[in-house]
């Protein structure tokens, strides 16, 4: 049995890293002025968060049905037998709902996973998937795996503006006047799939701070029976500079200094949210057959 894994590019997993692992990928849509771009494909980091702080009209879309369907379609002719997707969080997009409904139409081949996760611990999700399809498990045995462990992670992000947040209405205009006033940045968080509030503290320095603090929490309560060679824990970032990124590591390295940590950029998704110079960190607890 041939299993191809696929994932979306909300996993922080581009073209040519997905390509150089063998995993199939999706780019998610991003709409600026009416004119639809490719996350990894057409529109790059820099480009996208241009764009943002431009005053352009800037939205993120779920891939289209046709897209989808034509790449699936394609992996099946490539001689695979089956496919496991592993699109972003129902929670977030109903990009996983559009897949699981058309996956219908292909008589089990497609199995699609949602194991409620976005930007890193996606990622994990997928490299997870990868180790268990090369060990010879089957399409719909990876999803039953990864379903089953979709909440041992956690997610936290901190917001640098909330002009953002303001024009995608989880601030009111007062509310994001007032924080510019007080330089408040607020930390939001990711359990189970939803992007909800979590604190609020004055400057970033201290909501790092506060990050870090929660992470060690999580760690120390609902992941405290996993062995540190199964923790991953993923740094990440909207358009920071290359100091800022290695700076931002370097905190969960030294927080978390048994365990293996990474960078990646936050999704468009999460970026079109929360704006540039945003911070997140998330932390994985992966089965004991998962190898880093």
């Amino acid at each position: 049995m041939k299993t191809a894994v696929m994932t979306d590019t909300n996993s922080g997993i581009m073209k040519a890293e997905a390509d150089s692992m063998g995993i199939f990928l999706i780019p998610m849509p991003v709409i600026i002025d009416d004119e639809t771009h490719y996350e990894g494909i057409d529109l790059t980091e820099d480009s996208f968060y241009g764009s943002l702080t431009g005053g352009q009209n800037v939205s993120t879309s779920q891939p289209s049905p046709g897209d989808l369907m034509d790449l699936w379609d394609d992996i099946l002719e490539q001689g695979y037998d089956e496919i496991i997707h592993i699109p972003m969080s129902s929670g977030l997009s109903a990009s996983c709902s559009t897949a699981i409904s058309l996956s219908d139409d292909y008589d089990g081949k497609v199995q699609v996973a949602d194991n409620h996760r976005i930007s890193v611990t996606q990622r994990e999700s997928v490299m997870h998937a990868k180790k268990l399809a090369e060990a010879g498990k089957s399409a719909k045995e990876i999803k039953e795996v990864l379903e089953a462990e979709a909440y041992n992670s956690s997610i936290y992000i901190a917001v640098d503006t909330l002009e953002f947040l303001k024009k995608g209405g989880r601030v009111t205009a007062a509310g994001a006047a007032l924080g510019s006033v007080l330089n408040i940045k607020p930390i939001l968080t990711i359990q189970g799939g939803k992007l909800d509030a979590f604190a609020k503290t004055r400057g970033m320095k201290k909501c790092k701070q506060k990050m870090v603090e929660a992470l060690k929490n999580d760690r120390e309560t609902r992941f405290k029976d996993a062995d540190d060679k199964h923790l991953l824990v993923g740094a990440a970032g909207s358009n920071l500079t290359e100091e800022e990124a290695t700076e931002w590591k370097q905190m969960l390295v030294e927080a978390f200094p048994n365990s293996y940590v990474y960078y990646d950029p936050l999704s468009f998704s999460v970026g079109c949210h929360i704006g540039p110079k945003g911070y997140g960190m998330g932390i994985s607890v992966c089965s004991k057959d998962y190898d880093k």
